[in-house]
C-alpha cells in the first residue's frame, strides 16, 4: 500500500475526488481517510493538519532560564496543549504508515509543506521511499497530472525548513526569555518576545516613530488663481516667506491669458499578475484587509480550488498552465464573461508578466472553477484576483496628460489635468486608481478672468507611518522574513503590545523602550544584516549549496555571542524596559482630551473603572465604563459629542466601539427592543 499524505482534510477529499471518485472512506478516531486501488496498486489518502511535529527543549523539563540549545522534534500534541486536536490525525498516519510500502508527499510545495511531509515520513515511516506530487491548484486535472508525474522528494526544501524552524526556535526562546529575565530584575513579570525577524521589524517601525517625533513642521505658503472653474497653482510651488506669497498675489491681476497648452499621450501597461505581497497590498488598499487577513482568506479560496497557491513570490504565468483554457473557464462565470470573451476574440493569451519569480509556483490566478457560496470577504478577494488575472492579458490603457500655463498680471501659474482616452486594462480592473482630472479645452492665447486669487498658509508634514500592508512590503524589499511569515511577524508585534493602531502603525512607549534598550545594549538583536544573511543561507540550503547543520551551528554561535553580551547588560536593559512599561501603562490609561483641556484617564473606584479628568478637583467631569470589560483608546473623537471613542471587549461577546458621553445622540437607540 502507498500512503498519499495531504496537508489538510479538505485537500485529502479533493485528492480522492480527482484520483478515485469511488474510493472507500474510512474513519479512525473520527478522522476520515480513504482507500482505493489503481492499476493493481493499493493506495491510502490521509491528511495531516499542518505541522504534526514541533520543536521542544530536549532533556530535562523546560524552565525559563537561558541559554538553551538542545532541542528536538516531538509530536505537536506533546509540546503544546493547543495542539491536542492533532493527536488523532497523528495516530491515523502512524497506523497507516506502519503498513505502507512508501509515502507520497502531496503537501504544499514549499518549505513548510515539504517539512510537514519530511517529518511525518522521518518519524512514522522511517526508511520507506518518499516521492513528491507537485501542484499549484487543487483542480481535478492538476491533481491527476501531479499524481501521474511524481518526482523525487524535494529534501533540500525540507532541510531548509528544518534549519529555519531550529534557528527561529533558538532565537525566539532564548531572546524572549532574556527579555523577560531582564524586566524581572526590575521587579516586574511580563510575557515578552523578540525574534530573528521581530527584532529588525520593531527597529524599523521604531526608527519611523522617532523620525515623526523629531519632525518639526515648517510653515510655507502656496498661491492660487481660480479661473474657468479651474484652480491654477503658482509656478513657485512653495513660498517659504509669507511676504513673498503676498507679493505674488499683489502682482497678479484678474485678467489672464493662456501661455501654452501641452498635451502628452501616456501609455499605462497592463499590471503584472499577483504575487502574495502585491495581493496583500492591493487587498489592503481596496478593502482594508490586513496582510494576515488576506492570506487567511486566500488560503480558503485555494483550498476551494478557486485560486492557485497564494504563498508565491512569482509574477509570471507560464503558457504551460494552459492560459487560454483558464481564461475561457473564468469566462463561464457571468460576471466575467464579457471581459474573457474580449480577450479570447482578440487572441490575447500572453500575459504581462512581472519581474519577480518563484521556482515553486506561478503567480496567483483564478482557476476558473465556479465559486459556490462565499462569504462577503471571500467574494471580494476572489473578485480582486479574478479581475487582476484577466487584466494582465488586456491591452495597455492610454491617458492624455494636459499641462496649461497661464499668466495673471506678471505672475505665471500652471494647471494640470489627466483623462483616460483608451481604457484598455482599466476596464478589466476597476480597483486601479485612475486619478482623472478634467480640464476645459484651453487654447494658447485664450483670455482668462480670475474669479479669485489668494494664498494659503500650510505646514510641512511628518513622514507617514507604515500601514500593515506597507510594512510587509518594506520587509520584503529588505529581504527580511519570508512571504508566508511577514504578516505573522507584524501580528505578533501587535499582540505583544509593541505596536498599536490597526491602520497607521504607532509604536507604543513600551515598544520604543524594547527597541531602545536592545539598541543601547545589544544592537545585533535588531540587526537587519544578520537576519538577511540567515535568509540567504536558507535559500542556499534549498538550492543544495549549503548544509543545514552548518547554517544552524553558525546561527547558534552568533546567538551565543549575543546572549553573553545581553547577560552582562541585563540589569540596565531591565531598567529601560520598566520605564517604557510605566509610560505605556500611562498611555493606555489616557483616552483623550477633556472639554476643560485636561486629559481624560481611566480610574478605579470601589464601584469599578470609570473615566475622570486629570485636572480634578478643578474639573469634575466623569464618564462611566462597562463593567468587566477591557477598554482600548481608539485615538478618535465622536463627531456628535466630541468625547473620545473607545473599543470595548467583553469575554464571549463581539467587541464594539462607543464614545464616553451617555447622552450622545449615537446612543439614542441603545436599550430599545428590536422589532
Amino acid at each position: 500500500m502507498r500512503l498519499i499524505l495531504t496537508e489538510k482534510p479538505s485537500v485529502a477529499a479533493k485528492m480522492v475526488r480527482a484520483l478515485a471518485p469511488k474510493a472507500v472512506q474510512k474513519k479512525l478516531q473520527g478522522v476520515a481517510y480513504y482507500e482505493f486501488e489503481r492499476d493493481g496498486q493499493k493506495y491510502a489518502v490521509a491528511p495531516a493538519v499542518g505541522h504534526l511535529y514541533s520543536l521542544k527543549q530536549a532533556g530535562a523539563a523546560a524552565g525559563r532560564d537561558y541559554p538553551v540549545y538542545e532541542i528536538e522534534w516531538a509530536p505537536a500534541f506533546e509540546v503544546s496543549k493547543g495542539a491536542a486536536f492533532s493527536k488523532k490525525y497523528w495516530a491515523v498516519l502512524k497506523n497507516l504508515a506502519a503498513s505502507a510500502d512508501s509515502v507520497i508527499a502531496a503537501t504544499d510545495y514549499d518549505i513548510e509543506g515539504s517539512l510537514i511531509a519530511y517529518n511525518i515520513a522521518k518519524f512514522l515511516a522511517k526508511g520507506k521511499p518518499l516521492s513528491r506530487m507537485k501542484f499549484s491548484v487543487l483542480t481535478d486535472d492538476a491533481l491527476s497530472d501531479s499524481f501521474e508525474h511524481q518526482r523525487s522528494f524535494d529534501e533540500t526544501n525540507a532541510l531548509a525548513g528544518d534549519a529555519r524552524h531550529r534557528l527561529d526556535w533558538l532565537w525566539g526562546i532564548n531572546l524572549s526569555r532574556a527579555l523577560m529575565s531582564a524586566i524581572k530584575t526590575a521587579g516586574v513579570f511580563r510575557v515578552m518576545s523578540i525574534g530573528r525577524v521581530q527584532g529588525p521589524a520593531l527597529a524599523m517601525l521604531s526608527e519611523k516613530e522617532r523620525e515623526i517625533a523629531a519632525f518639526k513642521a515648517v510653515p510655507y505658503w502656496q498661491v492660487f488663481a481660480l479661473a474657468s472653474s479651474v484652480t491654477f497653482e503658482h509656478k513657485t510651488d512653495r513660498f517659504w516667506k509669507e511676504d513673498e506669497a503676498k507679493k505674488a498675489v499683489a502682482n497678479s491681476s484678474k485678467d489672464g491669458v493662456v501661455l501654452s497648452v501641452e498635451r502628452k499621450r501616456v501609455e499605462a501597461e497592463a499590471p503584472a499578475p499577483f504575487d502574495l505581497t502585491t495581493m496583500q497590498m492591493e487587498s489592503y488598499q481596496a478593502f482594508g484587509f490586513s496582510p494576515a487577513k488576506t492570506l487567511e482568506i486566500a488560503q480558503k479560496l485555494y483550498e476551494a480550488a478557486l485560486i492557485s497557491y497564494p504563498r508565491t513570490s512569482s509574477q509570471k504565468l507560464p503558457q504551460e498552465l494552459g492560459l487560454k483554457k483558464i481564461i475561457a473557464k473564468v469566462g463561464e462565470n457571468p460576471e466575467y464573461a464579457a471581459l474573457a470573451s474580449k480577450l479570447l476574440a482578440a487572441n490575447r493569451i500572453v500575459p504581462k508578466d512581472g519581474a519577480k519569480t518563484d521556482p515553486a509556483h506561478p503567480a496567483i490566478y483564478a482557476t476558473g472553477q465556479r465559486p459556490g457560496p462565499l462569504t462577503v470577504e471571500e467574494k471580494k478577494l476572489y473578485d480582486l484576483i479574478a479581475r487582476r488575472f484577466l487584466a494582465c492579458f488586456a491591452p495597455s490603457a492610454f491617458k492624455e496628460n494636459l499641462s496649461v500655463s497661464a499668466r495673471f498680471g506678471t505672475e505665471e501659474y500652471d494647471a494640470k489635468g489627466s483623462t483616460v482616452t483608451e481604457k484598455g486594462w482599466l476596464e478589466y480592473y476597476p480597483y486601479a486608481k485612475q486619478d482623472e482630472k478634467l480640464l476645459p479645452n484651453f487654447t494658447e492665447g485664450q483670455k482668462l478672468l480670475a474669479e479669485k486669487i489668494w494664498s494659503e498658509a500650510k505646514e510641512t508634514q511628518p513622514p507617514k507611518r507604515y500601514t500593515p500592508a506597507s510594512i510587509v512590503k518594506e520587509l520584503e524589499s529588505r529581504e527580511l522574513g519570508t512571504k508566508a511569515t511577514r504578516a505573522e511577524v507584524i501580528e505578533t508585534l501587535y499582540n505583544r503590545g509593541y505596536i498599536a493602531e490597526p491602520k497607521s502603525i504607532r509604536v507604543t512607549a513600551f515598544g520604543l523602550a524594547v527597541a531602545d534598550a536592545l539598541s543601547h545594549n545589544c544592537p545585533d538583536i535588531l540587526s537587519e544584516e544578520l537576519t538577511r544573511g540567515i535568509e540567504h543561507d536558507m535559500e542556499l540550503i534549498a538550492d543544495g549549496k549549503k548544509k543545514s547543520e552548518t547554517v544552524v551551528e553558525t546561527g547558534r554561535k552568533e546567538l551565543s555571542r549575543m546572549l553573553d553580551i545581553f547577560r552582562k547588560q541585563e540589569s540596565a536593559i531591565g531598567k529601560e524596559l520598566l520605564v517604557g512599561l510605566n509610560e505605556a501603562r500611562s498611555d493606555a490609561n489616557t483616552l483623550g482630551k477633556c472639554k476643560c483641556g485636561g486629559n481624560l484617564v481611566m480610574r478605579k473606584s470601589k464601584y469599578g473603572i470609570f473615566v475622570g479628568c486629570d485636572a480634578y478637583p478643578k474639573c469634575t467631569n466623569t464618564y462611566p465604563l462597562p463593567k468587566e470589560a477591557s477598554v482600548t483608546p481608539m485615538r478618535k473623537t465622536c463627531e456628535k459629542c466630541g468625547t473620545p471613542i473607545v473599543l470595548i471587549k467583553r469575554k464571549g461577546k463581539r467587541p464594539w466601539r462607543m464614545c464616553l458621553d451617555t447622552n450622545c445622540p449615537t446612543k439614542a437607540s441603545w436599550g430599545q427592543q428590536k422589532d
